[in-house]
């Protein structure tokens, strides 16, 4: 994984060398301008939109299919193990695309919060917020798209089609689907079919698959809920490794499992989103539980 070996210099936010000398995101997007040399005929780098560090949220476009899926990595600047498999994932699939898709990957979502290691994200009003709990749903309260970069990325999801999503986290191995919000009533019409999907990308590396309320925690405001509720995108969330902070061998196999994972979810994944996706159920706060943000 040699386009991402220098990368990883500045995953380790304890060395000041690098730091005196590009930022952990800028090394990012070096290593997209050298996949998409390798690859000129599969890949391209695209503007998400811009985030309120006033840097552009960079990311890559991978093949010429038909139909959309999105990777996106680092809602939460402090995951940088998921910003790793990104790259990784933007290399192997531009090496060898999917036949009749379009991949886009966004290796970094939270900007300053990546170069900080900080999970949260600072908007241009000066306060810091959780970008995954910054999208609409039914059961948030309170403004949704405090930050740029969550805005960006709804507007993204929509003018794209994308149909399928994985949104890259750490830390414990799993793949989770919606509903993880606030209710009783998490088990969706499409239930089953995530069930399989989930599955299938997970193999045979006992990786928990189950809905994110009741495998991990409830959570308003995700990405993963509002792509489904909103759109009826096959929206799913890889959850990669035990530590947000794993060494280059962890990393290694994080990458090792994950990467393919990712390339069995898009070739089995539905050609188009659900049309069942309207949420009927109620909103309890007594459902949420403590979230283990380490």
């Amino acid at each position: 994984m040699d386009v991402f070996s220098s990368l990883l210099i500045g995953l380790f936010f304890n060395t000041q060398q690098f730091q005196a000398q590009i930022t952990p995101y800028e090394q990012v997007v070096q290593a997209l301008q050298k996949i998409e040399a390798e690859n000129p005929n599969s890949s391209k780098m695209i503007q998400v939109g811009v985030s309120d560090s006033g840097m552009p949220i960079m990311g890559m476009q991978i093949g010429r299919g038909s139909r959309s899926n999105l990777i996106v990595a680092t809602h939460h600047g402090n995951e940088y193990g998921s910003t790793a498999v990104a790259v990784a994932a933007a290399q192997a699939f531009a090496q060898s695309p999917l036949q009749g898709q379009t991949l886009y990957v966004i290796p970094v979502l939270n900007i300053s919060g990546y170069n900080a290691g900080s999970r949260n994200e600072r908007a241009s009003n000066g306060r810091s917020y959780d970008p995954n709990r910054d999208y609409p749903g039914p059961c948030k309260s309170g403004q949704s798209y405090q930050l740029k970069s969550t805005a960006s990325l709804a507007q993204f999801i929509d003018r794209a089609n994308i149909v399928t999503s994985a949104t890259l986290h750490t830390y414990m191995p799993g793949i989770l689907y919606p509903l993880g919000l606030s209710t009783q009533n998490e088990v969706t019409l499409d239930e089953a079919e995530f069930v399989r999907i989930a599955k299938i990308a997970a193999g045979q590396n006992r990786l928990e698959v189950g809905n994110s309320k009741e495998a991990l925690y409830a959570a308003d405001g995700t990405f993963e809920d509002y792509a489904y509720l909103q759109h009826g995108v096959w929206s799913l969330l890889f959850e990669m490794g035990s530590t947000h902070r794993p060494g280059t061998n962890q990393i290694n196999e994080i990458i090792r499992v994950n990467v393919p994972a990712l390339r069995r979810l898009f070739i089995q994944s539905p050609p188009a989103r659900s049309n069942q996706f309207a949420f009927t159920g109620g909103c309890d706060r007594g459902s949420r539980q403590r979230e283990f943000l380490e």
